[in-house]
Formats: C-alpha cells, structure tokens, sequence
C-alpha cells in the first residue's frame, strides 16, 4: 500500500495546519495519536499499524513517537509556533545548505532566511545538501561558516533526525560549494 499521501497530509497537519484534520497541537508539538488517526482518517485511511509503519519507514525521519506511542510530532519545519524542545549544539566548522539555482542569487545577496519556517535548514554533508537542492530544480550547494558563526554567538539546533537548524544566516557567513 502506497502510503505517500498519507504521509505528505500527515506532514502537512503535525508541521503547518493541524485544524486541517481537527487535531490540537500542545505547545511542544505533540499531537494526541487516536485524534490524529481519527481526523486524517476523514481524508485517507488511517489505523495505528499504518500510521507506525510511516514514521519508522519515512527517509527523512520527519516524525516521532513519545515514549508510549499516545502522543506523535514533526521532528523539525513547523510553521506554525511550537517548541520542539530541541537542543542547542555546537555546530561543525561547516555546515551545507542545498537549494535550486533559481534561489542562489536571492541568497548570495540576503542570506538563508526562515521564510514561512521556525528556522533555516542546514545539512551536515554535501550529499544530503545536494539532495534537498534537487527537489528546487538544478542544484547550488552552499558552504555555511557555522564555527564563525557560533563564535559570534549564534546558536545552533539539532533536530532528532540530524538536521541543523538555525534562525538565520547572514550573506557573509555563505560561499557557493
């Protein structure tokens, strides 16, 4: 059973718009699993034993159970304000940043803002980079000075399926890869 629909709504709900299947985000991001089964059920079908096979199964890990499985949330790229409880980290001298060519322009000139995200989103190797630029068309890879930048005093996240986050990354902190 193809469950990439499913996922993408689920994504969908627990990052951007959870009303969307009438379910309730805690300020940590946790949704309660029997709603979020229930009202994206209205939309695709939905039993626990799928839902469970799409978080261990989604190669991005964009999701986690808590501890007893009641509860589920997006790991990282919420629009909407929640605190996902990440910790801060010290960052490696470099991080990436992979975007489409039509962006790099835009972004050798005012830097990697959030936009409608909580924060930036930064890799730590090239190939994931290289990966997440693809899906914006032909892609631009840029080095991120994440050691300098935390130097100056910025902080760094990371989320539980290792991407990096940031809040923002100024034009002088970037150079193409």
């Amino acid at each position: 059973m193809d469950l990439t629909k499913t996922s993408r709504f689920i994504s969908l709900v627990l990052r951007h718009k959870p009303w969307a299947a009438d379910v309730r985000l805690d300020e940590h991001g946790w949704a309660d699993v029997d709603e979020l089964i229930q009202g994206v059920g209205k939309k695709y079908p939905l039993d626990r034993q799928m839902l469970e096979e799409i978080v261990r199964t989604d190669n991005k890990q964009r999701y986690s159970f808590n501890e007893d499985k009641t509860k589920i949330r997006a790991n990282q790229g919420h629009s909407i304000d929640v605190d996902v409880e990440l910790p801060i980290v010290t960052p490696p001298d470099i991080l990436y940043h992979g975007t489409g060519e039509k962006y790099a322009e835009a972004i050798e000139r005012e830097g990697l803002v959030p936009k409608s995200r909580l924060y930036v989103h930064l890799s730590g190797d090239v190939k994931t980079a290289e990966n997440v630029g693809r899906r914006h068309g032909r892609p631009v890879i840029f080095c991120v000075s994440s050691g300098d930048m935390h130097r100056k005093g910025l902080v760094f996240y990371r989320s539980v399926n290792g991407v990096w986050l940031t809040k923002r990354v100024e034009p002088q902190f970037l150079t193409r890869y």
